[in-house]
């Protein structure tokens, strides 16, 4: 007992300043996400130029099932880090490396079948998903292009979930380098394929699958030869204990991945039942995938911020260090929200410019994209507080309130307004459900927050 003390008092997550540790966590966390979030700008931007606005509308449809699929790594990724975090906080290192060999079994199983399911079902899938058939639809597109990227699913998985599991084992910048490797092999093979070798929304894809398979590999050779916690054979095969732990802790973080997804799937419906006049239908989804796609940059550093807290949050909460827990928090927010405000002020002030690197240029479809970048993005200001307060309360193992506030926006709030507004004003509706399920959620979130701050203030 008292080496365990001793181990856990010496660890730096415990006695280290918590700004720099903060710091030290975050950046190569935000710098993860970022790269991630980047995987897909790239591609917008490349495809926008290369195939225009109905390539990009395809990777809009498509993006419901990378959605789903992160989901589920999240599930498994977070689920295992915060379980991890509170082992190694509690000195149990053996019981750290069964969750790491758990991870990674299921991370692979659950890629192949994913992929196996919507390959055999993709195109009523694409056709519920948003996606338009005729000669001026996206179905021909995102056959060309959905399944490569389900093909990869494995990998992905392989990169994504165990990447949070090297942030829990005091490795950041291991899961921020293996992304970044990847985004780096996809940068070079996107203009490669796409304009060298013309194949289009294909290349693109086989560009995406290349730079992950890469990080996947980059991640297991580490944890095989060189990581804190060990993969080794014994623990290959999942335990239901340590499952279910994994499922309580992941299942809010999931959640947040699968109310996108449900969002995603609502919002390409809702916009292409709209009539416009001068945009079509799939230009304007287009647009919202731009837009959605730039919003996701803010929303990736926030993230990030929160998963560099997670760690240590979930340690010193197994050691019974509250006052630390509490700083924590309160740093993470300030740093997030500060995000968020310049993300929105870039948004607001240059959108025209921003929508330019996608390669659109058509006077109509420029209107609207940028219309849909200042209204739809108004309520950008509060993502950074909403993402460390769902994060907050997954890291401090109260998984029922993060659960509230991951599905809270995406799923509860804004999937009725956008069928509530747009039924009353149309397009626009569309795009003022957006910042109003902002403004609810903050409200939420803050009443939350102090309601429990004054609880625990007075001793409940």
């Amino acid at each position: 007992m008292d080496k365990t003390i001793k181990t856990v008092r010496g660890n730096p997550l415990a006695a280290e300043p918590l700004g720099r540790l903060l710091i030290k966590f975050a950046i190569p966390s935000v710098l993860s996400m970022l790269v991630d979030a980047l995987y897909n700008i790239v591609d917008q931007i490349f495809i926008g130029r290369g195939v225009g606005y109905l390539g990009i509308a395809a990777t809009t449809v498509t993006f419901p099932f990378v959605t789903i699929l992160l989901s589920i790594a999240t599930l498994l990724g977070i689920g295992g880090s915060v379980y991890t975090s509170m082992n190694l906080g509690a000195g149990k290192e053996a019981e750290a490396e069964k969750t790491l060999g758990t991870v990674f079994t299921l991370s692979v199983a659950i890629g192949i079948l994913f992929t196996v399911i919507c390959l055999t079902f993709l195109k009523p899938l694409a056709l519920a998903f948003g996606a338009t058939k005729g000669a001026q639809g996206s179905l021909s597109y995102v056959l060309d292009y959905a399944p490569i990227i389900l093909l990869g699913a494995p990998f992905s998985m392989a990169a994504i979930a165990p990447s949070s599991m090297a942030r829990a084992c005091g490795s950041p910048i291991l899961a921020m380098g293996c992304f970044l490797v990847g985004a780096v092999i996809n940068l070079v093979l996107d203009p490669i394929y796409i304009f060298v070798f013309n194949w289009g929304v294909k290349g693109a894809a086989i560009a995406t699958v290349t730079s992950q398979i890469m990080s996947a590999v980059i991640l297991l050779v580490y944890f095989l030869k060189k990581g804190h916690i060990r993969l080794r054979r014994k623990n290959i095969c999942p335990t239901l204990p340590i499952c279910g732990q994994i499922f309580a802790f992941g299942l809010p973080s999931c959640m947040i991945q699968v109310a996108a997804a449900i969002l995603q799937i609502e919002l390409n419906k809702a916009v292409v039942s709209c009539e416009m006049a001068g945009v079509g239908s799939e230009a304007a989804l287009s647009s919202l995938g731009i837009v959605l796609r730039i919003s996701s940059v803010v929303v990736s550093i926030c993230v990030g911020i929160a998963l560099g807290m997670q760690p240590i949050i979930g340690f010193n909460k197994g050691a019974g260090f509250e006052h630390r827990v509490k700083e924590t928090y309160k740093k993470a927010v300030g740093a997030a929200t500060v995000v968020s405000v310049i993300g929105w002020l870039i948004c607001e002030l240059f959108p025209a410019e921003i929508l330019q690197i996608f390669g659109m240029n058509e006077p109509a479809s420029m209107a609207f994209g940028i219309k849909c970048m200042r209204i739809f993005l108004s309520g950008l200001v509060f993502a950074g507080f909403q993402m460390v307060s769902a994060q907050y309360y997954l890291a401090a193992g109260q998984a029922v309130k993060a659960m509230l506030l991951s599905i809270l926006r995406p799923l509860l709030l804004m999937v009725p307004l956008i069928h509530i507004f747009s039924g009353i004003w149309g397009m626009d509706g569309i795009l003022y459900a957006g910042p109003t399920a902002d403004i609810l959620t903050a409200l939420i979130a803050a009443g939350l927050v102090g309601y429990d701050s004054r609880k625990k203030r007075k001793g409940v």
